[in-house]
């Protein structure tokens, strides 16, 4: 019975980490995903920068983390870009990244690290009237 404690508290510190880290990705890329349509929308707009970055702090509202994002989304645990581009059609597009540190847990060696960088990049073009 012994050797079968270890296994049990790895067993469950592995999934209890492993969903952590699926919900943070999840929603790192939705977080791009609306920031980027909201960018893309309001593309005349000179602050795209500073309304992707409230919109992705909205978003990521609910990771445990949250209180600490920096107010310019420039920094660590969380930084969003949005950079305009002309895409393969010669249409104006918006795409957005998103760079997320998530919160130190339990590491198992060689399996699980104790914190991971998440980067997810999303690109809209809306097509006018």
């Amino acid at each position: 019975m012994t050797f079968f404690i270890p296994w049990v508290y790895f067993l469950f510190v592995g999934a209890l980490d492993f969903g952590f880290y699926s919900y943070a990705l999840i929603a790192v890329q939705n977080a791009a995903r609306a920031a980027a349509v909201n960018a893309a929308l309001f593309a005349d707009l000179a602050d795209d920068q500073a309304e992707a970055c409230r919109q992705v702090r909205d978003e990521l509202s609910r990771m445990p983390n949250a209180s600490s994002f920096p107010s310019g989304c420039s920094a660590t645990p969380l930084s969003v870009t949005v950079t305009p581009f002309v895409d393969s059609e010669s249409q104006l597009a918006t795409r957005v990244s998103v760079t997320y540190q998530t919160v130190r847990l339990l590491a198992i060696p060689g399996l699980v690290p104790a914190q991971l960088n998440i980067t997810r990049t999303a690109e809209v073009r809306v097509f006018g009237d």
